[in-house]
């Protein structure tokens, strides 16, 4: 087995409030602070609530961009609004996703945790194989986390 578990931090120059939305519109397709390699489709019952569901699709090229596209589909297992959410995935990547969020220096930033621990299956299984799916996959959050600070930068 092969799996990718990995935590990725930042922390972010807002309080845990205003990040906890950007993450929330982020899952609901609604910005695209997480291009050019992850767009998000909300279900009928948005992510942010618990038994809310939705796809992500991975663009490992980049959005719009040719190449072999990966999707999950999510369902929310765990919430606590402006704390912690937690997602099980189906699809090309089986197993869980967790965003925490803990209050730093005194609630004028956030410290955001996402941890992954997740099994690649088809086609991502045979790309696990051929690169280090979880070297890039950092490397993808971690743009993602640069793009969400200046998100929430333009949002003062």
């Amino acid at each position: 087995m092969h799996a990718i578990h990995h935590t990725d931090r930042a922390i972010l120059n807002q309080p845990t409030h205003a990040v906890w939305d950007a993450i929330v519109s982020e899952l609901n397709g609604k910005t695209t602070w997480w291009h050019p390699h992850n767009t998000h489709r909300p279900g009928s019952t948005g992510p942010q609530l618990q038994g809310g569901t939705m796809t992500t699709t991975i663009h490992p090229a980049g959005v719009g961009k040719p190449g072999p596209k990966l999707r999950f589909n999510s369902t929310t297992t765990h919430v606590t609004p402006d704390v912690e959410l937690t997602q099980a995935h189906t699809g090309h990547f089986r197993g869980t996703t967790t965003y925490r969020l803990t209050p730093h220096n005194n609630d004028t930033q956030t410290l955001l945790t996402i941890t992954f621990a997740t099994t690649p299956n088809g086609l991502a299984k045979v790309l696990h194989k051929l690169a280090n799916l979880t070297a890039k996959h950092t490397a993808a959050t971690q743009h993602a986390l640069s793009n969400l600070q200046k998100h929430l930068d333009n949002q003062k």
